[in-house]
């Protein structure tokens, strides 16, 4: 039996450690060389490639401000209703009327309709600013059966654009039906940016690529009498009428509902219990809404203000003793104003027995305090005025069927303002984009005229008549 011990020498040999043989001269150095080459090309691929995402983002997303213009009004909505920032105008007040701040564009970069001329004998109703610069007119231009529609003479409802703060405008497509009569057409407009928007009063119809093509929302019989925006959201009231065309498309409503839908749908949904079915013991009346860039506003058919957060239910926040008499013809209640200044302050303006009384909250509409009657030069009756708006930084202004009146905020006196050839009927509208900024609206439309200020409403003048090639 062989000896265990007994090795073979190849084994032995084997069983040592193996010593590597060590590298040329230069072959750590060399190494390291490559790999700093290498890290060095991968980060300027990376840095390459994040360059092009950016230009990428600026090329989607362009620095648009939204004043719903208020906001704006603007929200919604240079003025609209009350929508903070943005300012609009027309069948309601605002900011957006008061449509105020400019915030920054939340959508993607689209490309503008091509603009033509605008058509002939334009007559302008309302009107919403995105930016201090860009905003949207709507309105009748000609007679029905023998409008510039190619294909329906008896279509005249035309929109204007401007991109240079109303020094010209051009025309753009307009929803396809008729100006507001009835329970047909639409006789306002508020965009909520650069991108998605809405013609309402009494219909209601969309569009989502700046107006390049508009489609009409199913409303399901309800008239839209208010629309405002702010935020990523659009806000209106939809009620039940009876009012026929001769007394406007707001008239003989006795119920209205608060609804809201996102930028860029179309599925428009009741916001809340609360806000739902609003009337005054079945009576006949009117109602409206305002937006600051928070918060939520709306004056109810029997005086009752509700609020809430532009993304959340809205409830009851106290009895205005305001309440709003029957619709004008552009569908603004008559008789009782809303205008509010930020998510806390708020005012409200109405007919307290002959007296136009202003009202203001500190607390989002839980208590009031009434505001000095002081002299009101010209203005003679609360019937004299059709629209109250308030600037972000809480002045006060009013349209009234003699001019234009502004109470700066801290001040106890209304002044008159300074109108260059103030039209015949004064003024329908009036909101405020910025605190500096606003518009407003002839009640002639047939004077084709966009009115606006820069010096927070002291002078007021034609920014450019909206006449044909303009």
């Amino acid at each position: 039996m062989p000896d265990n011990d007994q090795r073979d020498p190849l084994d032995s040999w084997l069983d040592q450690q193996a010593q590597p043989l060590p590298p040329p001269p230069g072959t750590f150095e060399l190494i390291t060389r490559r790999a700093r080459r290498r890290k060095m090309r991968k980060l300027a691929v990376t840095v390459v490639s994040a360059a092009a995402v950016v230009a990428a983002a600026v090329i989607a997303t362009p620095p648009l401000l939204s004043l719903n213009v208020k906001t704006t009004p603007v929200a919604g909505s240079a003025a609209g209703s009350q929508s903070h920032p943005a300012a609009s105008g027309g069948p309601q007040p605002n900011g957006s009327a008061t449509r105020y701040t400019p915030k920054p564009a939340t959508s993607p970069a689209v490309t503008a309709p091509a603009y033509g001329p605008v058509p002939p004998n334009f007559q302008p109703v309302s009107v919403t600013f995105v930016s201090t610069s860009s905003a949207w007119v709507i309105g009748q231009a000609g007679t029905p059966g023998t409008c510039a529609n190619k294909a329906n003479s008896y279509i005249c409802t035309s929109i204007a654009y401007t991109s240079d703060a109303g020094k010209t405008w051009h025309g753009g497509p307009a929803p396809a039906t008729t100006g507001p009569s009835g329970a047909k057409g639409v006789g306002g407009i508020r965009f909520l940016d650069g991108t998605s928007g809405w013609a309402f009063g009494p219909e209601l119809w969309a569009t989502h690529d700046a107006g390049k093509t508009w489609s009409q929302v199913d409303t399901h019989g309800a008239r839209v009498t208010d629309l405002e925006t702010a935020g990523d959201r659009a806000f209106a009231l939809w009620a039940t009428c009876s009012g026929g065309a001769s007394t406007g498309f707001a008239a003989g409503c006795t119920s209205y509902t608060l609804m809201t839908t996102t930028a860029s749908s179309d599925d428009w949904t009741p916001v809340g219990s609360a806000t739902t079915g609003l009337s005054y013991g079945g009576l006949a009346t009117s109602a409206v809404l305002a937006l600051t860039s928070s918060t939520g506003y709306l004056l109810g058919p029997d005086g009752t203000l509700y609020s809430g957060p532009l993304d959340g239910g809205w409830q009851k926040a106290g009895q205005t003793g305001c309440i709003p008499a029957s619709a004008q013809a552009n569908g603004l209640p008559s008789g009782a104003f809303l205008a509010p200044v930020n998510s806390s302050v708020v005012d409200v303006a109405c007919d307290t027995g002959g007296a136009f009384q202003v009202s203001s909250s500190p607390d989002g509409g839980a208590t009031w305090v009434p505001q000095p009657l002081t002299a009101w030069a010209a203005v003679s009756a609360p019937s004299d005025v059709t629209s109250l708006t308030a600037a972000p930084g809480g002045t006060l202004t009013v349209a009234t069927a003699s001019g234009i009146y502004v109470l700066p905020a801290g001040a106890a006196q209304w002044q008159q303002a300074s109108v260059a050839s103030a039209p015949d009927g004064g003024f329908s509208y009036v909101g405020m984009t910025t605190n500096e900024q606003g518009v407003a609206l002839a009640a002639n439309a047939s004077l084709h005229e966009i009115w606006m200020t820069f010096d927070g409403g002291k002078t007021w003048a034609p920014r450019t008549a909206i006449t044909p090639g303009n």
